[in-house]
C-alpha cells in the first residue's frame, strides 16, 4: 500500500504542535502584561481634573496633613473627598481672583460640587475599609506613593489583586507606628535609624511589624488572605 503521507508530515505536525502551545503562551504573556500596565491600571497617570490640584504645593509646600481634607479616613471604609468649603477656609482669604479657582468659587456660590476623577480606583466587588488599614499601622504613601511630590495626583499602584496579597501575606514587612501613619518621609528602622517604642529598640523593619502584628492585634494570615475577607 502507498504511503499516504510525506515523511515531513510528521515533522511539521511536531512543529505546528509546538508553535500553538508557544503562540497560547504568549497570548496569556501578553494579556497578562497588559492588565499591569498603565493602560489598563492607570498607574503614573495623571488624571484630568476639573482645578489642576497640587498635593506637592498643599502636602509637601504647606505641610497640611491628609485628615484636614480626608477627615474620615480613620474612622470610615471612604477617605472622603473634600467639600468645596474646605478649599474656601483659605481660599476666601488668599488666591481669591486667582483664574483657576473660579471653577472653586463658583462650586462655593452655587453649592454645586466638584467632580473629581478619582485617581485610585478598585472594582465594586472588592472591600477595602481605609480605617482598618490606618489603625493597624499601614502608611497612607504604602499605597498612595509620595503623594507630597505629586504636582497632579495619580495612582501610585496598580491596586490589584496580586498587588494587596503581597502585603496581606507578610504584613510585617510594612506595618509602621500608628503615630507615623501620615508621615509621608517616614523611614523603616535601621542600624543607621533604630526606632523606640514601648521601651523596646527595633533596627530593622522586620522585628518591628512582627511586632505590630501582635500589638495591633492583625489577623491571621490565612484571614487576611481568604477570599471573603475582600470579597463580600
Amino acid at each position: 500500500m502507498p504511503q499516504v503521507f510525506h515523511r515531513s508530515t510528521n515533522t511539521i505536525s511536531r512543529l505546528s504542535i509546538a508553535l500553538l502551545v508557544v503562540a497560547v503562551a504568549v497570548f496569556f504573556f501578553v494579556v497578562e502584561q497588559m492588565q499591569r500596565s498603565p493602560y489598563v491600571s492607570w498607574r503614573g497617570v495623571a488624571r484630568t481634573q476639573p482645578v489642576p490640584f497640587s498635593h506637592q504645593h498643599h502636602v509637601g509646600g504647606l505641610g497640611i496633613d491628609c485628615r484636614y481634607c480626608h477627615t474620615s479616613v480613620e474612622v470610615s471604609s471612604f477617605a472622603g473627598i473634600p467639600p468645596t468649603k474646605t478649599c474656601m477656609n483659605c481660599h476666601a482669604q488668599i488666591w481669591t481672583n486667582a483664574e483657576m479657582l473660579a471653577p472653586v468659587r463658583e462650586s462655593f456660590r452655587s453649592g454645586t460640587s466638584l467632580v473629581w476623577q478619582r485617581a485610585n480606583q478598585i472594582p465594586d466587588f472588592v472591600y477595602f475599609d481605609h480605617s482598618i488599614h490606618i489603625n493597624k499601622g499601614v502608611g497612607c504613601d504604602s499605597c498612595h506613593g509620595p503623594v507630597d511630590r505629586m504636582p497632579l495626583m495619580w495612582a501610585e499602584n496598580t491596586l490589584q489583586m496580586e498587588w494587596c496579597l503581597n502585603c496581606h501575606r507578610a504584613p510585617e514587612k510594612f506595618l509602621r507606628p500608628r503615630a507615623e501613619v501620615f508621615n509621608m518621609r517616614y523611614e523603616p528602622p535601621s542600624e543607621r535609624l533604630p526606632l523606640e517604642m514601648d521601651g523596646k529598640k527595633f533596627t530593622d523593619q522586620i522585628s518591628l511589624g512582627t511586632y505590630l502584628v501582635k500589638k495591633y492585634r492583625l489577623r491571621s494570615v490565612y484571614d487576611i488572605t481568604s477570599c471573603n475577607t475582600c470579597h463580600r
